[in-house]
């Protein structure tokens, strides 16, 4: 098979580096690719959003199957071009997409279908006040979110009304996010223990995959301000496995189904964030494609070939599939640049990647990278590096992935050096000595 892997990222490298193993890949393609992907695959100069150009060289290669990472060109509409062409798409139709590409019509879906999640509100440009008033009968702690894609960065959670007000005033009237913000959710804050929760669906069929838990605040101890993501570990301990039934059975499964009854059935990778409450599993957000970088974490645990499962979605035979995954456990740190998320230096060269990478139980990542001068690698992003590890405890390759990214030489990015306490034995976090 041809294959065409869409997208630049953590996600996407891990994608390659997968699909590159499996026998049935006669060739493989990614745009636009970063300078790891590179050694993966034959990197395509077509950014991720250009949906005609991406259609155009599928057909013109032959590609056999596009697997589509980042959102921005499923909620554009690129598996309805590619279906047109004939060509078979890995990811969700751009009606099926808008799970993720509104946070509105999700929170409206669940309303409807009875899929717990926080209590919420809707407001558009002309109702600020309103959304103000709703944020005092929810009282404090709550949270705005941007309903458009924002790049994981559209959500503010409010410890006081005050950051309400200043965050409600941002998004709808100071267009902070542009059109994503036009509109907002105002909800609930939930409270208890995140997690993430993964299935290749089909249509019908969901078809749960492994649990994992990411860190999106950017500093230790889940301080700073929320990012696309600093890290990620699988498997969460406090995801059961009478848990995972429960959120396959009352989230995920209910969720196929109801967007097979509206008219949207939804193909791809469907992820629901959760929050672990007292009173069971709740849904904050969905995504439809894999999370980054939750996706690193999940294909280093992967024992079987991933290609054949990508295609049983597309054609909506999962029902008798199954996946096999190693049981070590993973974890994936990710270094940014100093400044993430908000205003970095690009172009800075790191140093000594071979040698972090020289452990077979570790993986360097690349998300935001690309060739300089002499063939140097150098940053190209706010997260640029997703150093990924496996050990046969959370404790192996929480230090596994650490003593790698020691090596590695590079003064101006960061990472948080917590990834993984809540798990840890210890139940607290490691210090930075």
């Amino acid at each position: 098979m041809k294959v065409l892997v869409v997208g630049s990222g953590g996600r996407e490298h891990a994608l390659c580096w997968t699909l590159a193993a499996s026998p049935l890949a006669d060739a493989l393609y990614c745009a636009p690719g970063n300078a790891g992907i590179a050694q993966e695959a034959t990197c395509v100069d077509i950014k991720a959003d250009d949906v005609s150009g991406l259609r155009d060289f599928a057909v013109k290669e032959g590609i056999d199957l596009v697997v589509i990472g980042p959102e921005a060109p499923l909620v554009g509409g690129l598996v309805d071009e590619l279906s047109a062409a004939g060509i078979k798409a890995f990811g969700p139709t751009k009606a099926a997409a808008e799970l993720e590409g509104s946070k509105g019509f999700m929170k409206d879906l669940c309303a409807r279908h009875g899929i717990p999640t926080a209590a919420y509100r809707r407001f558009d440009e002309a109702d600020a006040e309103a959304a103000k008033a709703y944020a005092r009968e929810l009282g404090a702690p709550l949270v705005v979110k941007a309903d458009g894609l924002a790049a994981g960065k559209g959500v503010t959670v409010c410890q006081t009304l005050e950051e309400a007000d200043e965050a409600i005033d941002a998004m709808l009237r100071d267009h902070r996010f542009g059109e994503a913000s036009a509109e907002i959710v105002v909800e609930e804050c939930l409270i208890g223990e995140e997690a993430s929760a993964f299935a290749l669906v089909d249509g019908e069929t969901a078809l749960l995959l492994p649990s994992c838990q990411d860190h999106k605040r950017a500093y230790d101890g889940d301080t700073g301000p929320n990012t696309g993501g600093m890290g990620a570990y699988s498997p969460a301990p406090v995801m059961t496995a009478e848990l995972e039934e429960q959120v396959r059975r009352e989230i995920l499964q209910p969720t196929v189904d109801a967007m097979k009854a509206e008219g949207r059935p939804f193909k791809g990778v469907l992820y629901a964030g959760l929050m672990i409450t007292e009173d069971g599993p709740k849904l904050l957000e969905f995504n439809a494609r894999f999370g980054d970088p939750e996706c690193q974490v999940l294909m280093m645990r992967l024992m079987s070939d991933l290609l054949p499962a990508l295609v049983a979605c597309c054609d909506g035979v999962l029902k008798s599939f199954d996946l096999r995954w190693y049981v070590e456990s993973a974890i994936c740190v990710v270094m940014a640049a100093r400044g993430y998320p908000g205003d970095y230096m690009k172009g800075e060269p790191i140093g000594r990647l071979d040698k972090a990478g020289a452990d077979n139980d570790v993986m360097i990542f690349h998300a935001g990278t690309k060739l300089g001068d002499q063939g140097r690698v150098v940053s190209n992003g706010g997260r640029v590096l997703g150093i990924t590890a496996l050990g046969n405890s959370l404790a192996e390759a929480h230090d596994r992935v650490y003593a790698a990214i020691d090596e590695i030489d590079w003064p101006g990015g960061f990472c948080r050096r917590d990834i993984g306490w809540r798990a840890l034995s210890s139940g607290t976090i490691p210090s930075e000595d």
